[in-house]
């Protein structure tokens, strides 16, 4: 590891609970007009987990503390009573489609963080994914604190262990496999990241409004390598939250994940296309092995300070 990196880690790494509650709200009675806090939920149907995250962030950091101004679902076409549980906990839903509709939305979690910057205000604004069971407010509170309490912080991932099953440490099967070795071997600065892929971090809008997002799951890995140069190692920082329980996708799932993260990489490190931006898996059928060949996301949104709706509604 680089010695700038181990000194990262003592200086940028903390738990949330290094950071009381109590200090975080007073620390935003300090500058009232740069630390309102968006809170974002991507979700697609999550009617099983979405209502008791919302009701926990609410109970939590807006009745019992007032730390979380925007609690805002995000519903990218959900065939299930997601958007409906989510309003009953006290979210506000918003349907990815009804967002800038000039631009056609494509499938994917990038797209939808992306848009999310139009329909939130927050200086802050912190991504929380919608599947995640026996969930804590630290998540929020967590990353939203060196924001609050550090102006030279300007990105903030959750750190946590990833249970597989009954099993400790074993999730995270794409970022051991994949998205490890590409940071070590070509980003070696953001080595010190436990959790590089994970879906709980907060950012400043100032530093979000300059990036363009992969619409796909190369996001978390795009967001993290172009805020690296863009405001450096020193601007970013992890927090310990705990244990992140949630749903996981089977092998071939993580497949197709895997391959748009490598693509995702391989841009950002010569920008030259791919001859195939396409992964074949295989299923056995009667017959025997089926191919089944998926397209691996390309497409990626300009940073939103580019698109004149937001330009527009900043300046209003």
């Amino acid at each position: 590891m680089l010695e700038e990196v181990e000194s990262w880690l003592s200086r940028r790494s903390w738990s949330a609970s290094d950071r009381p509650l109590d200090h975080l709200v007073a620390a935003r009675t300090k500058d009232p007009h740069r630390s309102r806090v968006s809170v974002v939920l991507p979700a697609l149907n999550e009617e099983a987990t979405v209502g008791e995250i919302v009701a926990e962030i609410r109970r939590e950091l807006v009745e019992k503390v007032p730390l979380v101004d925007e609690l805002v679902v995000i519903d990218s076409g959900s065939t299930d009573a997601t958007a409906e549980v989510a309003r009953r906990a006290g979210a506000r839903v918003v349907h990815r489609d009804a967002i800038l509709p000039r631009m056609p939305a494509v499938p994917g979690k990038g797209e939808v963080l992306w848009r999310s910057l139009l329909v939130t205000s927050g200086d802050i604004v912190c991504f929380v994914d919608a599947d995640l069971k026996d969930f804590s407010a630290d998540f929020v509170s967590g990353t939203v604190g060196p924001l609050l309490t550090d102006p030279s912080v300007h990105f903030v991932k959750a750190m946590y262990d990833r249970p597989l099953g009954d099993t400790a440490g074993q999730g995270g099967r794409v970022t051991e496999l994949v998205a490890r070795p590409l940071l070590n071997l070509h980003w070696p600065a953001l080595a010190g990241f436990v959790q590089p892929l994970g879906g709980e971090y907060a950012v400043r809008r100032s530093l979000l409004e300059q990036l363009p997002f992969p619409v796909g799951y190369g996001v978390e890995l795009a967001l993290l390598v172009d805020a690296l140069h863009t405001v450096g190692l020193d601007a970013l920082a992890q927090v310990d939250v705990g244990v992140r329980k949630h749903r996981h996708q089977d092998g071939q799932a993580l497949g197709r994940m895997a391959a748009t993260i490598y693509r995702t990489a391989q841009l950002r490190l010569n920008r030259g296309p791919l001859v195939r931006p396409e992964i074949t898996q295989f299923e056995r059928g009667p017959g025997g092995f089926v191919p089944r060949t998926h397209a691996v996301d390309t497409e990626e949104r300009p940073p939103m300070r580019e698109i004149v709706e937001y330009a527009a509604r900043v300046a209003a």
